[in-house]
């Protein structure tokens, strides 16, 4: 293939790319890299097998999108594991601990409401975190002077010395995470958790109490 047949593939792939992600404010090199890896990405790979010999019928009503669903959750545990070995010593403890103070790293302040909405939890479950943070000093409250039924939470200095002492350890949980991935399959990786993280992030806010059947045939989300 000549130079200028590449060239004008590239460009039509630029374009086609733009049209499939339009709704997206931006979008960055990386993510258009990305985009280009999914499409000519065609390596082998060496995979393990969980299943028996027994009920075949599963298998045969198996299919790829059941698939990824059970190897997201997979992937999910095995992060925890590494995760766990990273905060095992100081006073942050889980991986939504250390989330919730990264969110709150970038902002002056939030409401209780917006963070743990920002970090895809319950509100139970999020309340529970902020509690924890509370009482190691990692964060602070305050009334919300633009909102008296608010409470506001910030970082605390405490919390930003912790939470940089942390990041070498998260490097390296990171590493261990994309474990014998190539970097353009880093890349695509990326690409699609977030294209995928954008999708299901407005079914959470805003689309959560329809059922499976329904949030399946929507065609506007």
């Amino acid at each position: 293939m000549h130079k200028k047949e590449i060239l004008k593939e590239l460009v039509e792939h630029l374009f086609d790319f733009d049209n499939e992600f339009q709704e997206e404010k931006e979008y960055s090199m990386a993510d258009f890299v990305g985009y280009l890896n999914v499409r000519y990405a065609v390596q082998p790979a060496t995979i393990r097998n969980i299943a028996g010999e027994e009920e075949k019928w599963i298998k045969e009503d198996d299919d790829v999108n059941t698939d990824i669903s059970t190897l997201l959750v997979f992937m999910y545990r095995y992060a925890v594991v590494y995760f766990k070995k990273a905060l095992k010593e100081g006073p942050i403890n889980t991986l939504d601990e250390f989330s919730f103070l990264i969110v709150l790293m970038t902002y002056p302040s939030l409401s209780k409401t917006e963070l743990v909405q920002k970090l895809i939890m319950e509100k139970t479950s999020g309340v529970e975190v902020i509690k924890r943070l509370l009482k190691n000093e990692l964060i602070e409250e305050f009334d919300n002077p633009n909102d008296k039924r608010s409470v506001l939470v910030a970082i605390t200095a405490k919390g930003k010395e912790e939470l940089a002492s942390l990041f070498p350890k998260m490097g390296l949980v990171g590493s261990v995470i994309v474990g014998n991935l190539t970097s353009a399959e880093v890349s695509s990786l990326s690409f699609l958790l977030r294209k995928l993280d954008y999708y299901h992030n407005d079914i959470f806010l805003h689309h959560r109490n329809l059922s499976l059947e329904e949030l399946r045939d929507r065609k506007d989300l």
